[in-house]
């Protein structure tokens, strides 16, 4: 009896109590889902970033690769590059404020570059290309 007195009467004793512990372990356990959701989040808006490089990345070497301006006609043609279903569709360039009929040495064409990737998202790049007139 004379221990539990002893320990009872000093007022400096350190240490925690199962409250406090408790409170602490659940400021840690929602500090730590948060930084877990955080986390998670990054890395799908990373992977959704990736994705996207990878289809412009593909749309511009297929840009690059299409055939002189000559050798572009009004058709249709595709193919695959690194898991990357690709289509490209050239049209004539209709347009109210350009007449087809004017006697110039260029002829506006619509070049539509479209782009899936592997797991599915699609790029669509539409662009005008001027050729060269043929005929008179």
């Amino acid at each position: 009896m004379c221990r539990s007195r002893a320990f009872r009467s000093r007022p400096n004793v350190a240490g925690f109590t199962l409250i406090e512990v408790l409170v602490a372990l659940a400021v840690i356990g929602v500090s730590l889902a948060a930084i877990g959701s955080l986390v998670a989040t990054t890395v799908r808006g990373i992977r959704s970033v990736d994705q996207h490089l990878a289809l412009v990345e593909t749309a511009r070497a297929i840009e690059a690769a299409l055939p002189d301006r000559s050798a572009l006609n009004a058709d249709s043609f595709g193919g695959e590059t690194g898991g990357h279903r690709w289509r490209v569709f050239v049209s004539p360039f209709v347009a109210d404020f350009v007449d087809p009929r004017l006697p110039t040495p260029w002829v506006p064409q619509t070049v539509m570059i479209r782009v899936q990737s592997p797991a599915g998202p699609i790029l669509q790049i539409t662009t005008v290309r001027l050729s060269r007139r043929t005929g008179g």
